[in-house]
């Protein structure tokens, strides 16, 4: 049986539990291990929040990578996640980068979440990414992941609005992004006209591809220069 380790780069536990769950009935047959970040921001909204989350989700993998076959990011943003690559020795999929490219598959398409500070940090991802050139635009609606998933039903509305802005601008999908928004897809497609991706399921399904690939090359001893002052477990893995 694949293990494949969750690292959530925030604090929300909740949200950890959320992905794990959505990713064990979407894969049974696979070893879900979820990690919940021990330092850093509740729910990622701002680029300091964003940089330290990556910190986070390094030190949360140092702790807790061995015996893994793949890693998925559990942020639809994929903190830190060139830097995880950089040292795993396992595939590392992000919940963005991965619902990015099922969605160009699609052509032109758009991305809905919750918290109007990731328009611009997704809009930044995707040119990083070179994930752009089909992209009709980012979407957001007030409330947060977090506070979405709190109280779905009553944000099913908003979502749907901010989808059909999507449609509007040309897209013929639309990625539903965000952790904590795992499984609302369902909710929303029989109100749109076109597909509706949960970024949860596409970076679950992504992750599990990647567990059965063969393993990337492990990094050299002190490859990554030297550092100071990290956690220990971190510390050991750089040296």
């Amino acid at each position: 049986m694949k293990r494949i380790l969750v690292i959530n780069p925030n604090t929300t536990g909740s949200v950890t539990d959320k992905v794990v769950d959505h990713c064990r009935r979407a894969h049974p047959d696979v070893s879900w291990h979820g990690v919940t970040s021990r330092f850093g921001a509740a729910y990622i909204a701002s680029e300091l929040a964003y940089a330290i989350a990556g910190h986070a989700m390094l030190d949360a993998f140092a702790d807790h990578y061995a015996g893994h076959d793949a890693v998925l990011i559990a942020c639809f943003g994929d903190p830190g996640l060139l830097a995880l690559r950089e040292i795993a020795g396992v595939p590392v999929v992000g919940l963005a980068q991965a619902s990015f490219v099922a969605a160009e598959r699609h052509g032109r398409f758009a991305v809905v979440t919750g918290g109007k500070a990731w328009e611009p940090m997704l809009t930044r991802f995707a040119r990083t990414h070179m994930l752009d050139a089909q992209l009709a635009g980012i979407y957001t609606v007030e409330l947060t992941g977090v506070q979405i998933a709190a109280a779905p039903e009553q944000s099913i509305d908003e979502l749907c609005q901010a989808c059909q802005v999507g449609i509007d601008a040309g897209a013929r999908c639309i990625v539903l992004g965000g952790a904590a928004l795992a499984g609302m897809a369902g909710m929303l497609q029989a109100r749109l006209s076109v597909p509706l991706l949960d970024n949860v399921s596409i970076g679950a399904a992504s992750a599990v591809a990647a567990s059965h690939l063969a393993r990337p090359d492990a990094p050299q001893a002190g490859a990554a220069g030297a550092m100071t002052a990290l956690g220990p477990a971190l510390t050991a893995l750089l040296a």
